[in-house]
């Protein structure tokens, strides 16, 4: 049993990725779903930088959408979130998720399994903080990440943070414009890509990504 420790809201960054290196990934990863793992160095980087700079993430109710096996659910209850629930389709990865949660003893946090493109209707404005890594939107799921961004939007009340590939970055400014939400790119990462499926020739593939913060502009008085 891994120790639950107080005053893990102060937590250094490379004590969080530590601590994220022990989080149970996906036995079998299914590819319809886009299903590749946050690695814990990226988990962390983008954590820490919600928490440090922006305030996001301490007694906050937060949500993460298409939340896996739960590495950035479980980072955030780690930081001091008030409340961490995350969302996904698939029962197999949840069940990952709730055994990583009880090998933590971690309070904070909730699961629940659902479509999360059926979601917003139903969670408008219930959250301070989103937080994702949402499909990329390839192949057969294209568009997927927009759809996630969009209900993710309607689920926040203060800000969504979001992992995106940076060649899609000029597609997604289009969109936040037309929202009219503010998108600020908060870092640029390198995403090693695992060899998850049989197709991939290669043990790895670094894409790069944008740590994206959308908020919402107050309206001027």
């Amino acid at each position: 049993m891994i120790k639950h420790l107080t005053n893990m809201k102060k937590l250094k960054l490379k004590e969080l990725e530590s601590r994220l290196q022990q989080v149970d990934d996906f036995e079998n990863p299914k590819l319809l779903l886009e299903q590749y793992p946050t690695r814990p160095h990226i988990a962390a980087c983008m954590l820490y930088t919600i928490h440090n700079t922006f305030d996001d993430i301490e007694n906050k109710v937060v949500a993460d959408l298409g939340c896996g096996c739960g590495i950035l659910s479980i980072g955030s209850a780690m930081l001091g979130a008030g409340l961490c629930v995350g969302f996904d389709i698939d029962a197999d990865a949840l069940e990952i998720f709730s055994r990583n949660a009880e090998e933590f003893e971690l309070t904070n946090i909730d699961m629940i399994q659902c479509d999360v493109c059926s979601l917003a209707a139903r969670t408008s404005k219930t959250f301070d903080t989103v937080i994702m890594n949402p499909p990329f939107g390839t192949k057969h799921n294209k568009g997927m990440d927009i759809t996630f961004l969009k209900v993710a939007l309607q689920m926040a009340q203060t800000a969504v943070y979001s992992l995106h590939k940076t060649s899609t970055r000029k597609h997604i400014q289009k969109k936040a414009d037309e929202w009219k939400v503010k998108m600020e790119v908060i870092a640029e990462l390198r995403y090693d890509l695992p060899a998850s499926y049989k197709f991939h020739k290669k043990s790895s593939v670094d894409i790069e990504v944008d740590l994206i913060k959308f908020s919402f502009e107050k309206l001027p008085n």
